[in-house]
């Protein structure tokens, strides 16, 4: 896989639609190719988050088992750890490769670094953020509401 096409599989994840596409060149160019074998831990649930993962190839599953939920399965150009782009977290699943990989490691200063070369791109993507939130809290409210309709009060 050539820069252009980690450049292509960026621009079509969701939340690097947004970043221009020099701002996109410069996370390909920079970022860390990093090839899997199936089997292979990518992160541990509960570490401490440095940067997201952008699948490139293969499909990488996100096993949170000791939670009870059903493993997350995310393929290209799948994002892993949006906010830990942004903040310092814990990752709150085991990423583990069901397949050979690759994924692209977004060290967290690179992602800040960019947002400030390219403050158009930055607002963009604070757009973006805000819009998906605000859906977000809509469909919190929609289960709410389907779960417990008559117990929950409601807002004005």
């Amino acid at each position: 896989m050539g820069l252009e096409d980690d450049i292509g599989k960026l621009a079509r994840n969701p939340t690097f639609s947004v970043i221009e596409p020099e701002a996109l060149r410069l996370i390909a160019f920079s970022g860390d190719s990093l090839i899997l074998r199936a089997g292979d831990v990518l992160f541990r649930r509960d570490e401490m988050s440095n940067g997201g993962y952008v699948v490139l190839s293969g499909s990488i599953a996100m096993d949170a088992a000791d939670t009870g939920t059903a493993a997350r399965i995310v393929r290209p150009p799948g994002l892993i750890g949006d906010l830990a782009l942004l903040t310092q977290t814990r990752r709150p699943a085991t990423a583990i490769a069901r397949e050979p990989s690759t994924v692209l490691r977004i060290p967290r200063p690179l992602f800040h670094r960019v947002l400030q070369e390219f403050p158009e791109s930055a607002e963009r993507l604070r757009q973006s953020l805000s819009e998906r939130l605000s859906q977000f809290i809509g469909e919190l409210g929609a289960v709410r509401e389907l779960l417990a309709p008559d117990d929950i009060p409601k807002s004005e």
